[in-house]
């Protein structure tokens, strides 16, 4: 029997941009406050090295893409260079990222549209926007291509104007007074385990460069162009974080005089900006929820795809639209778990997201060892070091970040992980026998383009 395929249009542009999307570049704001009270104000240095550890599992991914250009993602990278069990259980963690993202995003619009809109009730805001996500993604992969390209540029327009606002004050006097200031990176009358700290939280801002590996079977020439976007996103979204809390800061420098750090964002806008800023910053904010939530919805969907037609899920999950090519039985049923977002709190949805991506990030850089280094014998110089020490420093990092996640995280996602564990039981008889595979062949020779 024929395998489901899907086709082949996406080129870099909109790779990037969907994973700009997952990402929410303007959500630097919301995490501003909190971030210079961990950091002790020097966010900028957090973000650089938060970008510095992302970089080394982002070139793993990259890696791996160029030998597995599947919508699988974690999931067929590890299944192919490790073992089909340890692929399914990346997979299954996986899964706990990408479901659980979309309620994040449903949840904070919510409470911020009512805080902003209060005679509107919550759960009404939270079925606009989960049913204006579902309907695009349903309809496919060029109008959730436009839709992300409106939202990047919007919000890094807002991200220019806040920055010339911010320089324009500072250079009248306002804040530090200077635009040259390395304070933002580093000030030597603070330790630096507060920078440390910073970038424990600020890692996962950076959640979102791994999505795009997930659009490999719609994407031209994928073993090129994966790599390529994994990178830019990742690179670019350190910039653009960067940029934001170095201007923030000098325009605000007292970390310790925002009202309430959530919403110090909104002080430092108003203040650089007045209402006017602030008004436009709520549009973005729309945007910006409306992105990541499609963008996540998207992803899980293709893996939740991959992993049907593999035959690790019920054959379900692998079936496409007939005539707009999405895995729409996927995308219903992301959207009716995320109904879920009217019930439960923003902080249990947040505690399921951050284990399983760092259950991802480990088993890919893993993955590069094993493939790279082990089975394909790449163990010159060079290839020691692109091989074997850059993706061993990611899994250390990343297994690092895993230790430092807060309780409520290591709890449910191991709870995640052990339900993960019964069922390949059951799928391998007993673990004796092999989970389904990946064909590489079907993902490869399918180079149609729409």
């Amino acid at each position: 029997m024929q395998q489901e395929k899907m086709k082949r249009s996406l080129t870099l542009l909109p790779v990037v941009l969907f994973g700009f999307s997952f990402m929410a570049l303007a959500t630097v704001f919301s995490t501003y406050g909190v971030a210079a009270e961990i950091s002790h104000g020097m966010v900028s240095g957090s973000y650089l090295l938060a970008l510095i550890v992302m970089l080394f599992t982002a070139y793993s991914y990259g890696q791996m893409a160029k030998v597995v250009p599947s919508a699988g993602s974690a999931y067929a990278y590890t299944q192919k260079s490790i073992s089909p069990s340890v692929g399914f259980m990346v997979g299954w963690a996986i899964l706990m990222d990408y479901l659980f993202i979309p309620m994040v995003n449903y949840l904070l619009f919510g409470i911020f549209f009512s805080a902003a809109f209060p005679s509107v009730p919550t759960y009404i805001w939270i079925l606009g926007m989960l049913l204006l996500v579902t309907f695009v993604n349903v309809r496919g992969i060029r109008l959730a291509t436009m839709a992300n390209a409106f939202i990047s540029i919007s919000s890094i327009l807002f991200i220019l104007i806040f920055i010339g606002l911010s320089a324009k004050d500072i250079l009248g006097g306002t804040g530090t007074g200077t635009i040259f200031n390395f304070e933002p990176f580093y000030n030597p009358e603070q330790s630096f385990s507060y920078i440390v700290a910073g970038a424990a939280l600020l890692c996962f801002s950076f959640l979102g460069f791994d999505s795009a590996t997930a659009f490999a079977e719609e994407t031209i020439n994928p073993k090129k162009t994966i790599p390529k976007a994994v990178i830019i996103i990742t690179l670019v979204g350190g910039v653009i974080f960067m940029s934001v809390s170095y201007f923030a800061h000098n325009v605000w420098p007292d970390y310790t005089a925002f009202t309430d750090p959530d919403s110090a964002s909104h002080e430092i806008i108003t203040f650089v900006g007045g209402k006017t800023l602030a008004s436009i910053f709520l549009a973005v904010y729309f945007c910006t929820c409306f992105g990541s939530a499609m963008s996540s919805q998207a992803s899980a969907s293709r893996v939740l795809f991959a992993m049907g037609r593999d035959g690790q899920l019920p054959k379900f999950f692998g079936k496409l639209h007939h005539k707009y090519q999405t895995p729409i039985n996927n995308i219903l049923l992301i959207s009716t778990a995320s109904l879920l977002s009217l019930v439960l709190s923003l902080t249990l949805v947040a505690s399921f997201i951050n284990f399983g991506a760092f259950i991802a990030f480990i088993s890919v850089n893993v993955g590069v060892i094993v493939y790279y280094f082990f089975r394909k014998k790449e163990r010159s110089f060079k290839g020691t070091i692109l091989y074997l020490i850059l993706p061993g420093i990611g899994a250390v990092l990343d297994f690092w970040l895993l230790l430092n996640l807060d309780i409520h995280s290591k709890v449910l996602g191991s709870i995640w992980f052990a339900l993960g564990v019964v069922y390949l039981f059951f799928l391998t008889k007993g673990f004796k026998q092999r989970p389904p595979e990946l064909q590489l062949g079907s993902a490869e020779s399918s180079e149609e383009i729409a």
